[in-house]
């Protein structure tokens, strides 16, 4: 009873936790600059309230047919969200760049962050759950690659801070460290799920909660604060992207160039 007590006063406590972070997107206008972080926070929100009255008013069990193939879907849609998300922030830090990139930096972001996850997937292997369902399994795996991918594109903007010119009072940095570190606790509770050989929702599941928590309590804290403005690139920088964005563009017109060239086959 008790911890079912504690499991509904942290399902409650992410809810409005949400609902503060939501609120504060729309009052402080960041959904201007960050309309779908603004949209994954509503979808989770919404997707907590809607679990919430299914859970408690339907009586449906966590191990039901129905509930898994529901509970997949979601997780593809947020998986999906999620890289959206990403995309945004990769998009939103060379923001002083853009008109001189215009479209081709959306599309080589969008493809540097598809073709990282793509990488991952194979990496990102079940043990000790052949005994699950394949929805199961297919949930954790998707649950996985989704977690790497957050903490490696932390590690990256982390890293790579000094050269984007980003700093931890910049929007882009403060919504991937907490992603960072809500994925890395995640993905070390998949591992342990896996280890045991089962899925359950003990202290485990607790434990990925309140890192969710504290993420969205991070994130509550950082958009009360004055938004920092935005920086220059250092002209090395500046050049790099330019170049890896020029590069691209001159790849793309020489493949149009060559498949015009190429003779068609007329009927005889």
């Amino acid at each position: 009873m008790l911890t079912v007590g504690l499991d509904n006063a942290l399902f409650l406590a992410a809810i409005l936790a949400e609902a503060a972070v939501l609120g504060l997107l729309l009052y402080k206008r960041a959904w201007r600059n960050l309309p779908i972080f603004t949209i994954y926070v509503a979808w989770e929100l919404t997707g907590d309230l809607m679990a919430s009255f299914l859970i408690h008013r339907h009586s449906v069990g966590i191990n039901s047919h129905k509930y898994l193939v529901s509970f997949l879907i979601t997780q593809i849609l947020d998986s999906g969200l999620q890289i959206a998300v990403l995309i945004e922030i990769g998009w939103s830090i060379l923001r002083p760049l853009r008109s001189s990139l215009s479209s081709r930096g959306l599309i080589l972001v969008v493809l540097l962050i598809v073709a990282l996850g793509a990488v991952i997937w194979p990496f990102a292997s079940i043990h000790g759950v052949a005994s699950l369902s394949t929805a199961w399994r297919n949930i954790i795996h998707l649950q996985q690659t989704t977690s790497i991918l957050r903490i490696l594109f932390f590690v990256l903007l982390a890293g790579c801070g000094q050269l984007l010119s980003i700093g931890w009072q910049d929007r882009e940095l403060q919504i991937a460290t907490g992603f960072g570190f809500y994925s890395l606790v995640s993905l070390a509770v998949d591992i342990l799920h896996q280890h045991q050989g089962t899925v359950n929702y003990g202290v485990f599941n607790q434990l990925s909660t309140v890192s969710y928590l504290c993420t969205l309590f991070y994130w509550v804290f950082c958009f009360t604060q004055k938004e920092a403005k935005p920086r220059e690139f250092t002209p090395q920088m500046q050049n790099f992207l330019l170049a890896v964005a020029g590069a691209a563009r001159s790849s793309r017109i020489e493949i149009t160039d060559a498949t015009r060239r190429q003779p068609r086959n007329r009927p005889e």
